[in-house]
């Protein structure tokens, strides 16, 4: 079955929760298995910044679900847990699911774009990634996670591992 690697994200209302629920619900609907889990950080926003700090961490998964039904039932598991698909653009959320790598497949389609076309831009991505696969080679940069998250400018995005 293929391995992925989802990250996790809320910044509205009980923010542990909701990412712990998120990842429950959608182990539970995709009948995926949880290998591993980062720990959870806190980190500011990034492109709409008027707006409170997130939770963040990345998961590792074995699905047998392909990627567009992935990504269907992570919509599913975002929109049962509150989030409003009509506010702005990397606005508050209860819940962000997304699909970070799936295997080593590259897809860019309207629908889908795998690896995700920001992670290598974001520390909030590369910083739980790279706690559970800091090797990990992003099949497009031809870069591995720990190699994305050093190139990244240190006063780029603050991040806290979260107590």
């Amino acid at each position: 079955m293929p391995i992925v690697y989802l990250s996790i994200g809320s910044n509205l209302g009980k923010r542990y929760e909701n990412c712990q629920n998120g990842i429950l619900q959608l182990l539970g609907i995709t009948k995926s298995l949880l290998i591993m889990k980062s720990p959870f950080y806190e980190t500011e926003p990034v492109g709409y910044e008027k707006q409170g700090w997130f939770l963040n961490a990345v998961i590792k998964i074995e699905t047998p679900l392909g990627p567009y039904q992935l990504l269907r039932d992570l919509k599913s598991v975002e929109s049962d847990l509150g989030r409003n698909f009509n506010q702005v653009r990397f606005g508050p959320r209860t819940l962000d699911l997304d699909i970070l790598f799936y295997d080593n497949l590259i897809e860019n389609t309207a629908d889908l774009v795998i690896p995700h076309p920001r992670m290598h831009e974001r520390r909030f991505v590369l910083k739980p990634l790279s706690d559970i696969a800091p090797n990990m080679v992003h099949p497009v940069l031809k870069k591995s996670v720990i190699q994305l998250l050093k190139g990244l400018e240190d006063s780029e995005q603050k991040i806290v591992l979260y107590k």
